[in-house]
C-alpha cells in the first residue's frame, strides 16, 4: 500500500460529507467526535442526521450534490450508492486540490479510513487493507485496552500541563519509569488523585 499514517488535526477542518444515510451517518459522528465542522449535503437524512441538524451541531443542504459544492471545503467523505456521482466528486475533489475519501470505492479515494479504538484521549487506529480485518483487529484491541486507559490518559494530560506550568521538562527516561505497575495499579483502583500526586512527585514536580 502506497498509503502514509497521520493523526490529523480535524478541530474546526471545513469538511463535507455528501450522503444522508447510515455510512454517511457513521462518517458524521467520527467527524463531530475529532471537532471537525460538519455540512452534510443530502435530500434526505436518517433520524440520527436529522437530530444533528435540529440540535445544530451540523449544517444541511437538503438536495443531491451539484458541481462546485466541494468549494471551500478542506476535506471531503462520499457515501453514495452512485458510482458515477463518486467519480464527479473525485474529480471536483482532484481540480480544487480538495482530499476525497469514497466509502466502498477505493479507486475515486485519496486517502483510506482505518478502524478506530479510542479510549479518551488515546486513539489506535488499524489499518490492513481490508476492512473487514481491520475491524476484526481493533475488536480484539478492545478487550485490552479497558476504560482504565481512558482515566490513565487523563490523568498524563493534567499531569504535563501542571509540570510546564512549573517549568519543569522530565526526560522520556523519567517519563518510562513513572508510567509503571504502581501508577497502573492505583488507576485500576479508581484513585485518581493519588494517582496524579503520585506521576507528579515521581516526574520532579510539586503536588498541590
Amino acid at each position: 500500500m502506497g498509503y502514509y499514517s497521520v493523526a490529523l488535526d480535524m478541530t474546526g477542518r471545513l469538511t463535507v460529507v455528501i450522503g444522508g444515510g447510515i455510512v454517511a451517518e457513521r462518517k458524521v459522528e467520527g467527524l463531530l467526535e475529532a471537532g471537525a465542522a460538519v455540512t452534510v449535503i443530502s435530500p434526505c437524512l436518517t433520524g440520527q442526521l436529522a437530530r444533528w441538524v435540529k440540535e445544530a451541531r451540523i449544517s444541511h443542504v437538503a438536495r443531491n450534490y451539484a458541481a462546485g459544492d466541494l468549494a471551500g471545503y478542506e476535506l471531503a467523505f462520499v457515501a453514495t450508492s452512485d458510482p458515477r456521482v463518486n467519480g464527479a466528486i473525485f474529480h471536483e475533489g482532484r481540480k480544487r486540490g480538495l482530499w476525497v475519501n469514497t466509502a466502498d470505492d477505493p479507486a475515486h479515494c485519496d486517502f483510506i479510513l482505518p478502524s478506530v479504538l479510542r479510549r479518551g484521549e488515546l486513539t489506535i487506529a488499524v489499518s490492513t487493507g481490508s476492512p473487514a480485518l481491520s475491524k476484526a483487529i481493533r475488536e480484539e484491541l478492545e478487550n485490552y485496552f479497558t476504560s482504565d486507559y481512558d482515566a490513565l490518559t487523563k490523568v498524563v494530560s493534567t499531569v504535563r500541563k501542571e509540570l510546564r506550568q512549573r517549568s519543569v521538562v522530565p526526560s522520556s527516561q523519567a517519563w518510562e519509569c513513572a508510567l509503571n505497575g504502581e501508577l497502573r495499579e492505583l488507576i485500576h483502583r479508581g484513585e485518581l488523585t493519588r494517582a496524579r500526586t503520585y506521576l507528579l512527585d515521581q516526574l520532579g514536580g510539586k503536588p498541590s
